[in-house]
């Protein structure tokens, strides 16, 4: 007998589709290695770092293009000076909100005693050094603060995905979040976003003042993922820095250059790809009501969870379908402790879960509003972080052909599922 689902679906199919590429400005820094020691040669840095002192070096979650390279090498200058560094993760409540999640996601990234050359000491301990104007206390990682002689991070700076203010994510937030472990980022969290870009510059102001925070590493990323941007910023300028890179960060976010879409396939959400998974300044559709965009896809259908994000499946709520590969993926104690901490619930809820590819995309194309469903406009995506090549449905060409920032790459393809209806290119065809 045939299912019910079988039957509502019964004769919706996927359009071919075609291979494009995103032209965006592909400026980047091209010896990063050589730029980064001459960031750090600079007089205002050479003179924070002394011989003898140890220096926590603050590493966030984030997947940071060539994390590991800039920690190594970060190690290395404070190492040359003759200081003793360690490294701590400055990552709020993300790795499960545990010490040995959050040293999980450094080894994930790369980041390893034997790999960067000093010791990593993970750990939840928090102290508090004081309170902003609204009472709230300001926490910092324990030892950071008691066992170390100074304070330097690496943060990249790009808009946040939940709030817009003069400082979003950056350095402050690292300041204010990242170090703060699980109990500052609740505590910053604790009013929700309506008041989490203030209370984020606040609480950075306070940290900036009582803690021995010397200077940090901070890039802006082009829209392909590298940097175009590194620079070493003395603890003094760190707020007005944060604040000058990132409109330079705004106009260089990936985008997906089409308008209207009806459908949106997202091949992979994950926390290193996106503090909600999938970057809501992509897609257009947010989890906060208090960041808000005119062109949203219909509808969201997301496929798997990436390997890297160790089951947090923050921001899948924001989507309309999954499927029941990456339901099975999730690990719900992760995700609720991020999105509880984040006081952003509706990030952890649950779409509707197909059993396959193959149903997603025919489900999606179904509930898409479109009253002809042979020309609903298909695109599909590898993540939200990786934009050079995208897909569109073979009735979207003749505007592809007509954009400037757009290269056709292929004739239309027939998307190819195996027996049990799933992608046979879903790993690396984008």
């Amino acid at each position: 007998m045939m299912r019910v689902l079988d039957k509502m679906l019964e004769g919706i199919t996927v359009p071919r589709m075609f291979k494009v590429k995103q032209n965006f400005n592909a400026a980047k820094v091209d010896d990063l290695v050589q730029a980064l020691h001459k960031e750090l040669n600079k007089r205002e840095i050479l003179g924070k770092i002394h011989p003898g002192k140890r220096i926590a070096i603050g590493i966030g979650s984030r997947g940071l293009c060539k994390i590991d390279l800039l920690a190594r090498e970060l190690v290395k200058f404070i190492k040359e000076r003759g200081a003793k560094p360690f490294i701590i993760p400055a990552m709020g409540s993300h790795g499960g909100a545990t010490a040995e999640g959050q040293a999980e996601i450094l080894a994930s990234l790369g980041i390893t005693e034997a790999a960067v050359g000093c010791p990593i000491v993970s750990s939840m301990d928090v102290v508090q050094i004081g309170n902003i104007s609204n009472g709230l206390p300001v926490y910092m990682d324990k030892h950071a603060v008691q066992e170390a002689d100074g304070i330097v991070f690496i943060a990249r700076i790009k808009p946040h995905t939940a709030f817009r203010n003069k400082s979003e994510s950056g350095f402050a937030k690292m300041i204010a979040i990242g170090f703060g472990k699980h109990r500052g980022a609740a505590t910053c969290h604790s009013y929700g976003y309506r008041h989490m870009g203030e209370h984020i510059l606040q609480i950075a102001e306070v940290a900036l003042k009582n803690a021995p925070i010397l200077f940090a590493v901070g890039t802006v990323e082009n829209a392909y993922d590298e940097i175009m941007h590194v620079t070493a910023v003395p603890a003094e300028r760190l707020l007005e820095e944060d604040q000058r890179l990132l409109p330079i960060a705004m106009e260089n976010i990936p985008r997906i250059l089409f308008d209207k879409i009806d459908v949106l396939i997202v091949d992979k959400i994950g926390k290193e790809i996106s503090g909600e998974g999938m970057d809501p300044n992509v897609i257009g559709r947010y989890a906060s009501p208090y960041v808000a965009s005119a062109n949203y896809p219909t509808r969201i259908g997301v496929l798997d969870l990436t390997e890297k994000s160790h089951g947090n499946a923050t921001g899948i709520g924001t989507a309309d379908y999954i499927t029941r590969r990456i339901f099975n993926k999730i690990d719900f104690e992760a995700t609720y402790a991020n999105c509880i901490t984040a006081v952003l619930p509706g990030a952890a809820k649950i779409p509707i879960v197909m059993n396959s590819d193959y149903d997603l995309f025919r489900a999606a194309i179904l509930t898409a509003e479109v009253p002809d469903l042979k020309k609903v406009r298909l695109v599909r995506i590898a993540d939200t972080l990786h934009l050079k090549t995208i897909m569109i449905s073979e009735n979207m060409i003749d505007e592809a052909y007509k954009n400037p920032n757009l290269t056709i790459l292929t004739d239309p393809l027939e998307l190819k599922f195996d027996a049990k209806g799933n992608l046979l290119d879903l790993n690396g065809s984008l």
